[in-house]
Formats: structure tokens, sequence, C-alpha cells
């Protein structure tokens, strides 16, 4: 199963969840960065690391598939390849 096909498999319930969580700690760390106020280094430096973590803990949740989904895939595959 290549990356595209993870992309557009269906994602566990508590998966879109942590997607959800990451995309919100993305858009919170891209408003401080972007605050057109001065505000300390550490918040400045805070918010760059929640601004990696939500875009790792989104693109994580999204390529997260089902079981039941992979398990196809898997069948489709060996019955392709003559197994």
């Amino acid at each position: 199963m290549n990356i595209i096909n993870r992309a557009q498999a269906p994602t566990p319930k508590f998966f879109k969840v942590l997607r959800t969580i990451g995309i919100v700690m993305l858009a919170i760390s891209g408003s401080v960065l972007t605050a057109p106020v001065a505000l300390p280094a550490a918040v400045i430096s805070v918010a760059g690391y929640v601004a990696v973590a939500g875009g790792v803990l989104s693109a994580v949740s999204q390529v997260t598939v089902e079981d039941a989904t992979k398990s196809f895939q898997e069948t489709e595959n060996n019955a392709r390849d003559g197994n």
C-alpha cells in the first residue's frame, strides 16, 4: 500500500481526533508566530515547537488506516500477484 492509497483510505475515529488536535495546534502556533506584537523569545520558540509537533501529529494521523482496509488491500494484491 503506497502513501497515496494510505492517505485516501478511511482513518480510525481515534486518529481523526488526533488529526484535529494537530491542526488546532498548528493554527494556534501560527497565530502566535505571526502576531503583530513583540513577544518574548521563549514564547516564539515554544510556538515553533508546537507547530512542528502539530504538523507531525496531523501527518501521522492522516496516513493511519483501519485494519479492515489494509486486509482488503493485501487480499487484492495477493489475487493480483497470483497468491
